[in-house]
């Protein structure tokens, strides 16, 4: 049933004008090692060997069964992430993307993003990949503090961070740094040395995430001491005065760029733009005229291989119930700065105004949003308690 498309454009109760933008998501699931923070579907590599060809087999087996749910929709953008990504040969991104290429259109100016983690192995690879057809890299640094570096698990340190990103500068005319904020024993100073170290690399796009314990993970199970919540706000505000001194704009809830560098996967993500996952637990979601189907893979890498290699990687697929839209689009389209316009709402769920205009009045009361007869933008208050003005949503 997974690719029967026949089945996804039967009539029901949804009514969608147009289908949105469509990109590809691509996940390589090893690491060198597990972070303890991590809830990402990752896994430590065995005896330091990866089945390379044989999940990039998986991967194309994966797309062509995918095909016919996307039939003649251009692709505008691809995210190979992890994992780590850059654990694979740049002789392997390069054969992923021209399997892609030959499989579905991309549009011509289409951003390509790849996840890379810094350390010296991966030295002078940075430009192979750069070769191979990735147009933008996204570094993930989290700290420049050994000590914090080692807190959080990282197998880097802060040399081969600055390594990587200058590298990272010198092939990439774009590229995201990633940064992490709340780190065990982290204060007020040394999160400004962190922040004053990654703009003086000039990243133009910057995302900085809380760091959260997540449930399954190591820190779930031993949690670390990590700033309390009035620190973790003023920490949040020096980022933004600092990022903001050096023309970097604030235009999602973590995400930070200079002109002309936000990031276009992520933007049709918060934008309720359709994507379709391959890869290892990727998750995907696809409109139809009528319905949103969202899909998940396989998650253990050698199940996901066996299964993708036999015609059906997908592990779990279901229609978005009509009643969970609306929370689903703003739990996305409310982390955006620039809220989203009100046609859009329409456009993407097929779902009329009228399903959202009372939780909208009680955001207007609470002074967690802002609105015209076209836009809804969240407040500076609506940015700071998010999950209250997204649960105003919930069915």
């Amino acid at each position: 049933m997974a690719n029967d498309v026949t089945h996804f454009l039967r009539p029901g109760t949804l009514q969608l004008p147009a289908l949105p933008p469509l990109s590809l998501y691509v996940h390589l699931p090893w690491c060198l090692r597990k972070c303890p923070y991590c809830d990402f579907n990752s896994h430590e590599m065995k005896g330091g060997e990866l089945p390379e060809q044989q999940y990039l087999d998986a991967l194309r087996a994966d797309l062509e069964s995918a095909l016919p749910l996307v039939w003649g929709r251009e692709v505008h953008s691809i995210f190979i992430g992890g994992g780590t990504p850059s654990l694979f040969s740049p002789a392997g991104i390069d054969r992923l993307l021209s399997d892609i290429r030959a499989r579905v259109k991309l549009v011509p100016e289409a951003e390509i993003t790849l996840e890379a983690n810094p350390g010296t192995f991966e030295k002078d690879r940075f430009k192979a990949f750069r070769a191979a057809g990735v147009t933008r890299l996204s570094v993930g640094v989290q700290s420049f503090n050994d000590a914090h570096l080692k807190a959080i698990g990282r197998v880097h340190d802060s040399r081969q961070a600055i390594a990587a990103v200058e590298e990272a500068a010198e092939n990439f005319e774009t590229f995201n740094l990633d940064l992490m904020y709340a780190l065990p024993g982290q204060t007020l100073a040394q999160l400004e040395e962190d922040v004053t170290q990654a703009l003086a690399l000039q990243p133009p796009h910057l995302s900085i995430y809380h760091l959260t314990i997540e449930p399954n993970t190591l820190f779930a199970k031993f949690p670390p001491v990590i700033p309390p919540e009035d620190l973790a706000y003023a920490m949040l505000d020096r980022i933004t005065e600092m990022t903001a001194a050096t023309g970097l704009e604030r235009y999602e809830v973590s995400a930070y760029a200079k002109p002309g560098h936000r990031c276009w996967h992520n933007w049709n993500y918060w934008q309720f733009g359709d994507y379709l996952g391959i890869g290892a637990g990727a998750h995907g979601k696809l409109s139809f005229p009528h319905r949103i189907v969202r899909q998940v893979r396989n998650r253990e890498p050698r199940l996901y291989m066996e299964n993708a290699l036999a015609g059906h990687a997908i592990a779990q697929e279901e229609e978005v119930a009509r009643g969970d839209l609306p929370f689903e689009y703003m739990l996305n389209a409310l982390r955006l700065k620039e809220g989203f316009a009100l046609q859009d709402f329409v456009d993407r769920t097929g779902l009329p105004l009228s399903t959202i205009e009372k939780p909208l009045r009680d955001a207007e009361a609470k002074g967690l949003v802002t609105r015209d007869f076209a836009r809804v933008r969240p407040t500076e208050h609506g940015f700071d308690f998010l999950s209250n003005l997204q649960e105003l949503f919930l069915p």
